[in-house]
C-alpha cells in the first residue's frame, strides 16, 4: 500500500452519471489487476474506494458512477488538482487459475476491473469472452475499449435497446469457458452462481472504513472464516463463498 498525492490529468464523462479520472502518482504498489485505491476528498471523513481500471508506471484510471455526494464532489475536480490517496489496495484476481478460456463478467460500475484483467489475461497468451451488463443503452461505456483490447465481447441490456435483451447469464449460459472472473452487483452474483459451469473469482463491492482491514467494518463468513473485503478481498474464490 502507498499512500500519496495524486495528481488529476483528466476527469471526464464517460456517459451521464459515469466518469473516467486519470491520476498521475506512484503505481508501484498496484499488484494484481482488481486492487482499488482510497481517495480523500476535502471536507468529507471517509475516503472513497474505487476500483481500479487501468495503470501503467506514471498513471493510474479509474472510473466512477456520480450516486451521492461524495462521488459528485470527485466529479466537480478538475486537471491539476491534488489527491490524497491510498493506492495499490486489496487482492486483486489471480489470473493463474483462468484456463486457457477465461470469460470475464462486469456489471455496471463492475465494468473498470474487468479492463486491466483482459489486459493481462490477453498478455498470458489466453483466450478472452467479455460480457458487459447495463440497464439500457444510454449506460454503455468501454465496449470498444474492449474490443480494441482484442476480446470477444458481449453486451446485454436489460431493457433489450442494445445487444442481448436481457441480463449477463443470458448470455453467459451458451459460451464455453474454463473459468470466470466478475464484478458487479450482488443480485447478478447470485445469478451467476445458479448457472456457472466452473470454478471462478468474485470481485465484491463493499461500504468500506479504512480500506486496508483496521476497522473491521467489512468482514464477512466465509467457508474458512472470517475475511475482510478490503484486506483478504475484494477478490474471493467461488468455492469459499457463503452465500
Amino acid at each position: 500500500m502507498n499512500r500519496g498525492i495524486y495528481q488529476i490529468v483528466d476527469n471526464k464523462h464517460l456517459t451521464k452519471d459515469i466518469f473516467e479520472m486519470k491520476l498521475e502518482g506512484e503505481t508501484s504498489h498496484i499488484t494484481a489487476p482488481g486492487q482499488f485505491l482510497n481517495i480523500q476528498l476535502n471536507g468529507f471523513y471517509l475516503r472513497r474506494p474505487i476500483s481500479i481500471c487501468d495503470y501503467d508506471d506514471k498513471t493510474v484510471t479509474i472510473i466512477y458512477k456520480v450516486v451521492g455526494v461524495g462521488t459528485e464532489a470527485m466529479a466537480k475536480l478538475n486537471k491539476g488538482e491534488k489527491l490524497d490517496i491510498l493506492c495499490g489496495l486489496g487482492n486483486g484476481f489471480d489470473t493463474a487459475k483462468s484456463g486457457e478460456k477465461a470469460v470475464l463478467i462486469g456489471g455496471g460500475v463492475g465494468v473498470p476491473p474487468m479492463y486491466n484483467l483482459c489486459k493481462k489475461l490477453l498478455a498470458e497468451g489466453k483466450g478472452v469472452s467479455v460480457i458487459l451488463g447495463f440497464n439500457t443503452k444510454d449506460e454503455i461505456f468501454y465496449e470498444d475499449e474492449f474490443k480494441a483490447l482484442g476480446a470477444d465481447v458481449y453486451v446485454s441490456t436489460v431493457d433489450g435497446s442494445y445487444g442481448t435483451k436481457g441480463f449477463v447469464t443470458d448470455i453467459l449460459k451458451d459460451l464455453k469457458y474454463d473459468y470466470f472472473f466478475t464484478c458487479g452487483p450482488m443480485p447478478m452474483f447470485k445469478a451467476i452462481e445458479k448457472i456457472a459451469e466452473t470454478s471462478g473469482q468474485y470481485s465484491f463491492e463493499e461500504r468500506m472504513g479504512c480500506g486496508f482491514g483496521a476497522c473491521m467494518g467489512c468482514s464477512c463468513k466465509t467457508k474458512y472464516g472470517n475475511k475482510r473485503i478490503c484486506r483478504d478481498g475484494p477478490v474471493l474464490e467461488r468455492e469459499e463463498i457463503i452465500w
